[in-house]
């Protein structure tokens, strides 16, 4: 009956301390659960006397706890405001775009890409779910070998956890060189004619940057908005992982190219091969 109590009454602490908390934080608070699973795993370790759980669960607490930090400092807040500010929450409240989403199809993106002097390439969180890191590779050779300078921004916490973009790419063969952290990459949006954003949504929203009457406004962003054509990759209209609408969407400079990014990276790739 006590271990029933225990489930019961530690299940409904879960619960109640999860739900305020939605939208971009919630990788920051899924690295902090696993940092307390290492956590639980040593104090185990050190209740039945055994030392390798205890090593193991302290290293897996340690990592946690730090990428849990790295992450929140990504996000320019505190931990303690990721988890108890509310942020993240449906209010109802959403940008006012004041435009619509422009179309573009993949054989205009193409010529555009051939023809640009630099290609900046923004994998996100779709990528990964289209598993086109591949097919996105492929791509930026074939730019490469009509000269066109291809770089692939990084943002720290694109995808779902730190790093998830750079595996993606080293799995695909993309060279170390070619891939650039935030704060280096950013300088060069200015000179780049065409930035190529394949999945991602929040990590380029202009709102974190400019507005400070939106809920993700101070998080440190990629600046594509500041290329002379956007592109964007994106399944359909929705909003992003935060549930926020993103303004750069209707940007007078974007185009949107709507499809699976594995599917449109092949089209595009067909398309740069019949140049």
């Amino acid at each position: 009956a006590t271990v029933i109590v225990l489930l019961t009454t530690s299940s409904i602490y879960g619960v109640s301390f999860v739900m305020p908390i939605g939208g971009a934080d919630m990788p920051v608070v899924i690295s902090l659960f696993n940092a307390l699973t290492g956590l639980a795993v040593a104090f185990e370790g050190y209740a039945i006397g055994n030392t390798a759980m205890i090593v193991a669960g302290t290293v897996v607490g340690s990592a946690g706890t730090l990428l849990t930090l790295l992450m929140a400092k990504a996000m320019n807040r505190s931990l303690a405001n990721v988890l108890f500010s509310g942020f993240g929450q449906d209010h109802g409240a959403q940008i006012e775009s004041g435009g619509e989403m422009k179309e573009i199809d993949a054989t205009d993106v193409s010529v555009m890409m051939a023809y640009a002097d630099q290609v900046v390439i923004v994998p996100g969180y779709g990528m990964a779910v289209a598993q086109a890191q591949h097919k996105v590779w492929e791509m930026a050779k074939l730019l490469k070998s009509r000269g066109v300078s291809v770089k692939f921004a990084i943002h720290p916490v694109a995808g779902r956890m730190p790093g998830h973009m750079n595996v993606l790419l080293a799995e695909a063969g993309v060279p170390y060189d070619d891939i650039f952290d935030m704060e280096d990459i950013n300088p060069e949006f200015g000179k780049t004619q065409v930035s190529l954003v394949i999945g991602a949504n929040d990590v380029v929203n202009p709102a974190a940057r400019d507005d400070p009457s939106s809920e993700i406004y101070g998080m440190p962003i990629l600046d594509v908005d500041e290329s002379d054509n956007v592109i964007v990759i994106k399944r359909g209209r929705g909003a992003g992982f935060s549930g926020i609408e993103n303004r750069l969407f209707f940007g007078d400079n974007t185009r949107m190219l709507f499809g699976d990014a594995q599917a449109m990276a092949g089209e595009l790739i067909a398309s740069l091969k019949e140049l």
